[in-house]
C-alpha cells in the first residue's frame, strides 16, 4: 500500500498523486509540489489515503510543503502577471501577423516558465514570437497549441442547455464521443443539434450511451422484421426509452402502422444502425479534438 494525496492544479482538471510524507491534509488545502513543469502550487482534491501499489506509478514525488501565506501571495501575484503577459502576447501576435488566437497564460509558481496556450487552424511558425516574448519576460517561454475543446474548458461559458459547460465545471478529462452515439440515440444529425458551443460533438452524448447500448441489444431497430400479436411487419420507428415500436404490418401495407411494446414482439430479422458515407463526411469535423 502507498500513502497518497491527490492534487489538482486547475479547478477542473486531472488529479495527480503525490507522497504527503507525514503531513495530514484536507481537501482544499494548498500545497507546493514538483511537477514536470517545475515547482507548482495546487489544491488537495483527495485527502490522505492508502492505495494499492498497482493503482499508482511509484516512486511518487514527495510534496514539498503545505503552502504558506507567502506562497499564496506569490500565486496571487502570478495571476496579476498573467493578465499583463496576456496583453503583451496579443500585441506581439498582431505585430507578427500570426493566425492564432491566444486563450490563456500561466506562470509556473517559481516564475521560471510562462506558458501561452493558443488555438489555430493549422501549424503556426511562432519561433520569432517566442524570441520576442523571451526578450520581454527574461524567462523560459513555452507556446502550446490546444484544441477547441480545451479552449472551452479554460474559458467556460453556457451550453445550449443553459447550464455552465460540463468541461469547465466537473469533467476532469474529455470522454470520447462519436457521431455513431448520436445516431444510436435517435438524434437528428444536424450539426446545430448535436454540437456544443465549441463546435464539436456534445460531451453529454456520452452520459447515457451505456443505457442506449444495453437497450439496443434487446430492442428491434428500424427496418427489422418482427412478429407481433397482429402478424408480421417491419419496424418503421423506435422509441428506445419508452420501448414503443411502430410497425407496418405486411398484411396491410397501405393501412396506418400499429404500435407495440417491445415485450409484445419477437424479432425475426433485426436490422443494423449504419452511418452513411455521406453522413460521415459531412459530420467528421465534429469528432475532431
Amino acid at each position: 500500500m502507498v500513502s497518497i494525496i491527490g492534487v489538482r492544479f486547475k479547478d477542473v482538471g486531472k488529479v495527480y498523486y503525490f507522497d504527503p510524507g507525514s503531513e495530514e491534509l484536507q481537501i482544499g488545502d494548498s500545497v507546493i509540489v514538483e511537477t514536470s513543469r517545475g515547482i507548482e502550487c495546487g489544491k488537495v482534491a483527495i485527502a490522505n489515503r492508502q492505495l494499492s501499489d498497482d493503482k499508482v506509478t511509484v516512486p511518487l514525488k514527495k510534496m514539498i510543503r503545505k503552502a504558506t501565506d507567502e506562497d499564496l501571495a506569490i500565486v496571487s501575484e502570478n495571476r496579476k502577471k498573467e493578465k499583463k503577459a496576456f496583453d503583451i502576447c496579443e500585441q506581439k501576435i498582431a505585430q507578427h501577423k500570426l493566425k492564432m488566437k491566444l486563450v490563456n497564460v500561466e506562470y509556473t509558481f517559481d516564475g521560471n516558465k510562462i506558458l501561452f496556450y493558443f488555438t489555430a487552424d493549422g501549424r503556426v511558425d511562432f519561433r520569432d514570437l517566442v524570441k520576442d516574448l523571451a526578450y520581454v519576460f527574461r524567462t523560459r517561454i513555452e507556446l502550446r497549441q490546444i484544441g477547441v475543446r480545451d479552449e472551452a474548458k479554460i474559458l467556460g461559458g453556457l451550453g445550449i442547455c443553459g447550464r455552465p459547460f460540463c468541461c469547465n465545471t466537473f469533467l476532469g478529462d474529455f470522454q470520447p464521443v462519436s457521431i455513431k452515439m448520436a445516431k444510436e440515440q435517435g438524434m437528428s444529425l444536424n450539426p446545430v443539434k448535436i454540437s456544443g458551443t465549441c463546435g464539436r460533438l456534445m460531451c453529454c452524448l456520452k452520459y447515457e450511451q451505456d443505457v442506449y447500448t444495453k437497450l439496443l441489444k434487446t430492442t428491434p431497430k428500424i427496418g427489422a422484421i418482427v412478429d407481433t400479436p397482429d402478424g408480421k411487419g417491419n419496424v418503421i420507428d423506435v422509441n428506445l426509452i419508452t420501448g414503443i415500436l411502430t410497425v407496418q404490418l405486411h398484411k396491410a401495407p397501405d393501412a396506418a402502422p400499429h404500435t407495440f411494446e417491445v415485450g409484445q414482439v419477437k424479432i425475426i430479422k433485426d436490422a443494423q444502425i449504419k452511418l452513411e458515407k455521406s453522413e460521415i463526411e459531412r459530420l467528421k469535423k465534429l469528432e475532431k479534438d
